[in-house]
């Protein structure tokens, strides 16, 4: 059983172990037989399923053992709300969660770890996103079947194709999304007077997520490759912690780009112009105006009226304007300044480690700032075995579907890196900074980069054309000698088994998956469907009898070497994954001290060290 210790996890042996797989799957994300791009029972979202979500159980053993022959034996494992509990408020779909069970214990079958990932984008689908059910949107008040027209969202279904590139995340800053995740994390100190069946909002949401997880908890408890749970996936505290509602929110202005007021008003009837913008390598650039709601319908029940109304935020005068009473509504909280992290994400996400350690006590729990920050702070006071499960891009190559080697920009810090080694260097400092955010900020807690990866569809989809997955291979390695430079525990994303070049992971036009059955030429070959797996399959010591000191593998030369100080009390040897794949014809040894055994068949190097010296290293080389 594998918990935390220190900055580093461990196994039952004492062995520090390096974590390395995939996320399992991007189609997870949307019910059987409704991809994003699928208007037909869009809206009938009580009656779906999940059941066959990452794949049919008879496909199981093909892709674990792909998966174990490729060395990424740890699983970050989609499962969202919807899943679990969309049939309506307390309604858990039992032949899901027993799917679930199938599933993972294939997955033990196979020797593959894994974590429970309650994931989400943007709220929920009815929102152009994943994870909650439609009901919540109903339960404060909202009509989904208006979010399109009222700019509450941007759906791929009711906005046809082509489907702008990377649009999705935009829903973050409008109506919709904003609004749930305000209730959701910051309900009982902004919108008191909403109550659900006499509950405060936040409570009730709250309540139903934790309850539909530790359904799941209830059920794996006892599954031993089961390590933990993430907290929430990509968490947005919507609204809060806004200074002014006037000014824009997202720096991924896209399309339409309304303010909060704006969002407010178009939701609540107002029909307004509303500031178009096109994303450039330097930022949002607008490009006009747009009227957004010229039918004046409303994004809420006939019943109910704009939330944030109620709560004062804004008005309608005598003479029929709008207008925004407290701009400052979301910014402060009992006198002083809001922090959204501190406040509301680090109490959620103790709530959150008590009740899944209620069905299950060893759960490691994966918890996740909001989306590219570092800022969630974890004390020796707060639940312990806990891990960092920061995420990770390459953002202008995610956002432009093109990979520009020598160029990049830190999107947080705005600092620009011009030239491939710097680009590279600019990578490495990015995940050195989140890792010891982990040891420093979080009570020394281990980091896995829960999510990194590169669209495969790059420059209008050129490598299905042409074969050359080139740009591809030539990021992912920039990304995975980052990782390895930083002794990175890692969840790629992802692995979608019925990923296609057209429709790609079946989510919102995104195709991030390392597998796709249209590269699948021979199916007879387990390498066979693979997407830049000269980069993704490396060697990487998996468990060691001591604490890692550097690793790195040179793609060009094959050439791989590890260090390490041993701890005197671990007596189980260095296991160190060596993929055939990269060393087909057999490798040449070089150990500091000490034994080895070879076996091809497992692709493992077993390596045991002397104890006349502290540090020992290991080195790969091909024949």
């Amino acid at each position: 059983m594998i918990h935390t210790q220190g900055p580093w996890f461990v196994d039952e042996h004492g062995r520090v172990v390096v974590l390395r797989g995939v996320n399992l799957s991007g189609s997870s994300k949307v019910p059987i037989g409704l991809p994003t791009r699928v208007r037909e029972g869009f809206f009938d979202h009580r009656h779906v399923s999940f059941v066959g979500r990452p794949f049919p159980i008879e496909e199981a053993d093909e892709h674990f053992a792909r998966l174990r022959e490729w060395g990424l034996t740890f699983v970050r494992f989609l499962v969202t709300w919807e899943a679990i509990e969309h049939a309506g408020p307390g309604q858990y779909d039992a032949a899901y969660l027993d799917y679930l069970v199938q599933v993972i214990e294939k997955a033990r079958q196979h020797h593959i770890r894994l974590f429970i990932d309650p994931h989400q984008d943007v709220w929920g689908r009815l929102s152009g996103g994943d994870g909650a059910p439609g009901w919540t949107y109903e339960a404060v008040g909202f009509n989904p079947q208006n979010f399109t027209e009222t700019g509450a969202a941007i759906v791929h279904c009711l906005h046809g194709e082509p489907l702008p590139r990377m649009i999705w995340p935009s829903n973050y800053s409008k109506l919709a999304a904003a609004t749930m995740f305000t209730l959701f994390f910051g309900g009982n100190a902004f919108a008191p007077q909403i109550k659900i069946d006499g509950e405060p909002a936040q409570d009730y949401l709250q309540r139903h997520y934790l309850d539909a997880l530790k359904q799941v908890a209830q059920r794996v408890k006892d599954l031993p490759n089961v390590v933990g749970f993430d907290s929430f996936n990509e968490p947005s505290t919507g609204y809060i912690g806004m200074k002014d509602l006037a000014q824009p929110m997202n720096i991924l202005r896209t399309d339409a780009a309304p303010t909060p007021f704006e969002s407010m008003l178009l939701g609540a009837g107002f029909s307004r112009p509303i500031d178009v913008y096109e994303m450039t390598l330097l930022g949002p650039r607008q490009r006009g105006q747009r009227l957004i709601n010229p039918q004046g319908v409303s994004a809420w029940q006939d019943n109910c009226e704009c939330i944030w109304k109620q709560h004062g935020v804004w008005e309608v005068a005598a003479n029929g304007t709008p207008r925004l009473l407290k701009p400052d509504y979301f910014s402060r909280l009992n006198g002083r300044p809001v922090d959204p992290t501190d406040d509301f994400i680090r109490p959620f996400i103790r709530r959150y480690a008590r009740e899944i350690r209620s069905a299950m006590p060893h759960a490691v729990i994966f918890a996740e700032n909001v989306t590219l920050e570092n800022s969630l702070r974890w004390t020796a006071d707060d639940a312990p075995n806990v891990a960092n499960a920061a995420h990770w891009y390459d953002v202008l190559t995610l956002y432009f579907k093109d990979h520009i080697s020598f160029f990049s920009i830190d999107p947080i810090t705005r600092r620009l890196a011009l030239g491939a080694q710097r680009v590279r260097r600019l990578f490495t400092e990015q995940l050195r900074d989140i890792r010891h955010w982990g040891i420093h900020a979080m009570n020394e807690s281990p980091t896995v980069i829960g999510e990194f990866g590169v669209p495969f569809d790059l420059k209008k989809k050129h490598a299905y054309r042409t074969g050359d997955f080139g740009p591809q291979t030539r990021a992912l390695d920039s990304y995975l000698d980052a990782m390895d430079a930083n002794l990175l525990n890692w969840t790629l994303w992802n692995y979608t088994p019925d990923n296609d070049n057209r429709w790609g992971d079946q989510w919102n036009d995104e195709d991030l998956s390392i597998f796709s059955r249209d590269q699948q030429t021979n199916p007879q070959d387990i390498n066979s469907g693979g997407r830049a797996l000269v980069a993704v399959v490396r060697p990487y010591a998996r468990a060691i009898a001591g604490e890692p000191l550097h690793m790195k593998f040179d793609r060009k030369s094959h050439h791989f070497e590890f260090e390490f100080r041993h701890h005197a009390e671990v007596t189980s040897p260095t296991e160190i994954f060596v993929p055939n794949y990269q060393y087909p014809q057999g490798y040449h040894v070089d150990v500091s001290d000490g034994a080895y055994d070879a076996d091809r068949a497992a692709q493992l190097l077993i390596y045991r060290h002397s104890h006349d010296r502290a540090v020992h290293h290991v080195r790969v080389t091909p024949v």
